[in-house]
């Protein structure tokens, strides 16, 4: 298995009263595959599952299985503990994205050790979250490696903050059926045209048929495709003016996609001068846009 294209890490809509709005999820699923999603992800971070109850995590998931199910394109499901893999039904779950042990720092060697652990253990194959301004734990090129070698390891959700020179050694040589999957919206173009297998992409929520073919333009058009990255990137860099979700969910609810832009805490909702300008990036866009 290796995961390609780009993956739509789902926001969790909230309704006026503040109760997951399981119809919008379903339309957003649906709209997002329509527009050339080649996968979806639960409960990613964009999704806010610190936020929601054991009841809410489950019914989120259950409902992007059956959408999954029904479309025929893989889903993977955000889960970083044993207790969490061992929930996840591998009739309806392709992957799982597990991000690297935050805050310890416990070293390479210690996280290539848990992500064995919890490969042996899951039920999927694991796509590594490797965010090392979030977890404060870098990884090498040859951490990396070490990973992908791994029984049960699939790929990586690479989000590095930019293209560092671990990144360029790992797109040089990748490892043989291991998924390299861009994070960082900002810079998925580089990543792409470097060999990236697809991305799993935020931004994407609001735009998918314009990154699907960026995805696509890398593959048979590099002219098109710098074109259309140029277009796309001031609206990444807009999207996450505030902390993520909160500007993609104004976005959504100003298009009438959701029925409210609402978050929770410990996340605010984005000041309306952020959700306009990510409108007005929107507006710029050479791209159909669902709404």
């Amino acid at each position: 298995m290796t995961l390609s294209g780009v993956h739509v890490p789902l926001i969790t809509p909230f309704d006026a009263d503040g109760r997951v709005a399981l119809d919008a999820l379903r339309r957003l699923a649906d709209d997002v595959l329509d527009e050339g999603a080649a996968g979806l992800v639960a409960l990613g971070t964009t999704g806010e599952p610190g936020s929601l109850t054991e009841a809410e995590r489950r019914a989120v998931v259950d409902l992007v299985a059956d959408v999954c199910r029904e479309r025929g394109v893989p889903l993977t499901v955000g889960a970083s503990t044993a207790e969490a893999l061992a929930a996840l039904d591998p009739s309806e779950v392709t992957a799982a994205l597990a991000t690297v042990p935050p805050f310890v720092r416990p070293g390479e060697a210690g996280v290539v050790a848990h992500f064995a652990h919890l490969a042996a253990l899951s039920p999927v194959p694991l796509i590594v979250y490797n965010i090392p301004y979030r977890t404060g734990q870098h990884l090498s090129v040859g951490a990396l490696r070490d990973l992908a070698a791994v029984p049960g390891v699939a790929g990586v959700k690479h989000a590095v903050g930019g293209i560092d020179a671990d990144t360029v050694a790992l797109l040089a040589d990748p490892p043989a059926d291991f998924a390299v999957l861009g994070g960082d919206d900002l810079v998925i173009s580089p990543l792409l045209a470097m060999g990236a297998h697809g991305g799993i992409l935020a931004s994407a929520n609001v735009v998918t048929a314009g990154f699907a073919d960026l995805v696509d333009a890398w593959r048979t058009d590099p002219a098109r495709a710098r074109a259309l990255a140029n277009a796309l990137a001031p609206l990444s860099d807009a999207l996450f003016a505030a902390p993520n979700p909160t500007v993609v969910k104004g976005v959504l609810h100003a298009l009438g996609r959701i029925p409210t832009p609402a978050v929770r805490l410990p996340l605010l909702p984005a000041a309306p001068e952020a959700v306009r300008a990510a409108l007005a990036a929107l507006d710029r866009l050479p791209v159909p846009v669902a709404g």
